[in-house]
């Protein structure tokens, strides 16, 4: 089931028209679950960051033991000729893909030599400037690099993630503020995590349980370059309860400011609010 509409799918050299079928049942990355993604937006005629975002799912193939096939300058340009069929005020979300196909001969080890490759381009629209996310606590964790493939987005890092959305909405919530091993924050289910205080920004140190995001590293370049004192470091729960101001970040849209944290309320300051102004007008100026 596609989660937007006006879809185009590149594979096997040339795009079409709509959600193609791609992989195979008997596919390894269909039964043993060797797919990795990413995703890159394309809004208003701009497409910010698309080649990191493009290089990283070369390096997320490598973590899975897969052979990227495509280098991260062809993806740029394949992705850019999709996106000319897209009026320029369209929403797009940009997913490209690999995924294992054959196994070794104990079918668990992908083969190397044989990689899926495919470009999904989708119409999803911007969350809305007024929306926000409420965060609870969750029982699962982040898992570490000797547990699962951390250092890739893969999806079968993502039934964790559902566990842990699932949980906070039955308890009403919208979004889970997630641990580490250790019990430190992590992230929430789906995004980075951000937090305010006394004008100082606050972000969980990178530390192996949780992809450090593209669009986080352009928030922490965009806040030094304004002057913002930051630090990536250790947080607790308790950090939170204290913040003045929390948003996540994460590509699918940029910033979102959060409303609750359990029994604690926060304002959408101004710290957040200028984090998207200079996100934006990063992105503008990029091109």
């Amino acid at each position: 089931m596609a989660t937007g509409k006006n879809i185009r799918t590149y594979f096997e050299g040339r795009w079409h028209e709509g959600d193609t079928p791609v992989m195979r049942a008997a596919d390894h990355g269909a039964w043993l679950g060797s797919n990795v993604f990413d995703g890159a937006r394309f809004v208003n005629g701009m497409a910010p960051d698309l080649e990191p975002h493009c290089a990283r799912v070369n390096r997320s193939a490598r973590a899975l033991m897969l052979n990227p096939t495509v280098p991260t300058a062809d993806m740029v340009a394949i992705v850019r000729e999709g996106l000319a069929a897209y009026d320029s005020t369209a929403a797009v979300y940009i997913r490209p893909m690999y995924w294992g196909i054959d196994g070794d001969v104990t079918a668990i080890i992908p083969q190397p030599e044989k990689t899926g490759f495919a470009i999904c381009l989708e119409e999803i629209p911007m969350a809305p400037e007024s929306a926000t996310a409420t965060l609870t606590r969750t029982r699962f964790r982040r898992p570490v690099l000797e547990d699962a493939v951390v250092d890739a987005k893969a999806g079968c890092l993502y039934p964790n993630n559902a566990r842990m959305l699932a949980e906070a909405r039955a308890k009403g919530f919208s979004n889970a503020l997630v641990a580490d091993a250790m019990g430190n924050v992590a992230e929430t289910a789906t995004a980075n995590i951000f937090m305010v205080r006394d004008g100082a920004v606050f972000t969980p140190i990178a530390n192996g349980t949780f992809l450090a995001g593209i669009t986080r590293a352009r928030h922490l370049a965009n806040l030094r370059a304004d002057g913002y004192e930051v630090h990536e470091t250790v947080l607790g729960f308790d950090d939170f309860h204290d913040a003045d101001e929390v948003f996540m970040s994460g590509n699918m849209n940029k910033v979102t400011p959060v409303s609750g944290f359990d029994e604690t309320s926060y304002q959408i300051g101004p710290v957040t609010r200028r984090v998207r102004e200079m996100y934006w007008d990063w992105a503008a100026s990029a091109g």
